[in-house]
């Protein structure tokens, strides 16, 4: 058996790690900046300003102009995950811009990536809540009524924060910065760090490490709330439907079905691959089928932090609303205080000119009335 210890003083990596440090075609990193990688670099750009810019309004407004309920709180702790994922895009946009090399250090290359997972993990674990949350309205009014209130819901926000923090811990530790032999520079998975003090063989090693992680993330990240959310909605359209109304007239049912929707569009194909990328552990013949479907997969990912506020907007015609409201009060300041300004420079510019006109005249008639006295 083959068998390494962390003694070994060679680099030493995962043997798919390592036919992406000789050969770089399996990587994401290895392609020159071309026509399609410049045409890429501009559509993240503009897409990762767009979602900054809408993530943030949909923070103002329902953070400062909309009433505090358990609906806002869940639309809040949507929107800051969204916001996280758009905050890391620019840094992405930089990275192909480099020719899809990392140079922004190891660190922030552990970072970067973990708002990734981060949001993957909050936008399912909260997708999966507000299922139930709707689900417990629908089958306990009474009890809803009673025990759901702000205060509760924002402590199961904090719970589900602190859960995907937890989850997100793997694959801070193990992404790393890993230099390829073409001179480019990948932020990928490194799963020889940490390694045992006993003998290991390296591939069943890196075979179980990068097992965990695919499969943690597809099983907590989106199987289990979609079964929650799948399961909720079930029972909510079945008891709705008992009862003899139409369910689509809940606008916030609406809403939520929307944004999973959208979060299914977005996050199946990224699962789909990442599996495929753990089996390409086992079998190299998937290795270049991943190389080109994984990135691609990952932007569209990065998209459902996009389309969220739209939902919000146009599923929520009081949401629409305020933000038409705020956007008008925001421009009425402006242009009041911009008349304001040009009324005051017009005022100062008025007693300027009266000034140097009185200037201007008085040393004349001094003069003449000094002439008479004489």
């Amino acid at each position: 058996m083959n068998t390494t210890s962390n003694s070994s003083k060679s680099p030493v990596y995962c043997p798919v790690i390592q036919d992406m440090v000789n050969s770089g075609v399996i990587s994401n990193t290895s392609v020159g900046l071309g026509t399609i990688n410049m045409a890429m670099v501009c559509l993240h750009g503009l897409v990762a300003t767009f979602s900054i810019l809408e993530n943030l309004l949909i923070l103002g407004v329902v953070g400062l102009r909309v009433r505090r309920s358990v609906i806002s709180v869940w639309i809040l702790n949507l929107a800051a995950s969204d916001l996280l994922a758009s905050a890391s895009l620019p840094f992405f946009t930089l990275f192909l811009a480099r020719g899809r090399t990392w140079t922004m250090g190891n660190t922030f290359c552990r970072v970067h990536s973990s708002l990734f997972f981060l949001n993957m993990f909050v936008s399912g674990f909260l997708l999966a809540a507000i299922s139930l949350d709707r689900c417990l309205v629908v089958l306990k009014p009474v009890w809803a009524q009673n025990q759901r209130d702000v205060r509760l819901v924002t402590r199961v926000c904090g719970i589900i924060w602190a859960l995907a923090v937890l989850c997100t811990v793997p694959y801070y530790l193990f992404r790393d910065t890993i230099p390829r032999n073409d001179g480019g520079i990948m932020c990928y998975y490194n799963f020889v760090q940490y390694l045992p003090a006993e003998e290991f063989d390296l591939k069943t090693l890196c075979g179980v490490r990068q097992d965990a992680l695919a499969f943690t993330k597809l099983i907590l990240a989106f199987i289990l709330p979609l079964v929650v959310i799948i399961g909720s909605y079930a029972l909510v359209t079945v008891e709705i439907t008992r009862r003899g109304r139409n369910w689509h007239s809940l606008r916030f049912v609406r809403l939520v079905v929307a944004v999973v929707v959208s979060f299914v569009v977005c996050w199946a194909p990224y699962h789909v691959f990442s599996v495929l990328e753990a089996m390409a552990h086992y079998r190299p013949s998937l290795r270049k089928l991943v190389a080109s479907g994984l990135p691609p997969t990952a932007s569209l990912a990065f998209l459902n932090s996009v389309l969220n506020p739209f939902l919000y907007v146009f599923s929520c015609p009081d949401l629409c609303a305020k933000i038409r409201q705020s956007l008008s009060a925001v421009l009425e300041s402006v242009l009041v205080e911009d008349l304001g300004d040009f009324a005051r420079r017009r005022s100062v510019q008025h007693s300027i000119s009266t000034s140097e006109v009185l200037l201007r005249e008085r040393p004349a008639n001094k003069v003449y009335s000094l002439g008479g006295d004489e």
